[in-house]
């Protein structure tokens, strides 16, 4: 007698709150812990964590994912792009907001702001590449997720759209991956003080 393969049940799919990466806001509340008790250490951790979880997710997708993703076919695309895009929509944006804010404030705290300060010219330089990021990450890659987001939620999703949105941010993470490698060059001189 042949037994049959039980198959299960199909799930619905997880709603956008479930697949947020809710677990980053650690970093914003100890920044503002950091910024209440004026602690310096946890500011300047926050501060680099931040930096080095936004700049190796830019990097990675700039540089290792886009690649991929270009090759495969528009349904594997759409897999990927179903799973990934809800767990970034949050992640990038408090990683990216983060990084500035405390950077800002430790520069504050550190009187690199003044225009007689030596590293005054590398913070000005670090606040060009930040903006430049800022820009391209909240102004363009961040809505296209959305919409990308919304398409995959309607019953027939356009490929086509998808894809050329997907394509969008997929090149400008290359420019971000390139600009963050510019950021890390100025904040080692930033270090090194």
């Amino acid at each position: 007698m042949a037994v049959e393969a039980v198959r299960p049940a199909p799930q619905a799919a997880p709603t956008l709150v479930r697949q947020l990466t809710w677990w980053i806001l650690v970093l914003p509340v100890a920044m503002v812990a950091a910024l209440i008790t004026h602690w310096f250490y946890l500011l300047n951790y926050t501060h680099v964590m931040a930096g080095a979880m936004w700049t190796g997710a830019d990097l990675f997708l700039g540089f290792i994912f886009a690649p991929i993703m270009r090759r495969l076919a528009p349904e594997q695309r759409k897999a990927i792009i179903a799973w990934l895009v809800p767990r970034t929509l949050l992640y990038m944006p408090v990683v990216a907001a983060t990084t500035g804010t405390a950077g800002w404030y430790l520069a504050e705290w550190l009187g690199y702001f003044s225009p007689g300060s030596p590293q005054h010219p590398w913070v000005l330089a670090a606040l060009v590449v930040l903006t430049l990021l800022s820009v391209q990450g909240f102004v363009i890659m961040l809505p296209n997720n959305v919409r990308i987001w919304l398409e995959l939620k309607r019953p027939q999703p356009d490929l086509g759209k998808i894809t050329r949105l997907n394509r969008i941010n997929l090149s400008l993470a290359g420019f971000q991956g390139t600009f963050q490698v510019a950021i890390i060059l100025v904040m080692a001189h930033l270090a090194l003080g």
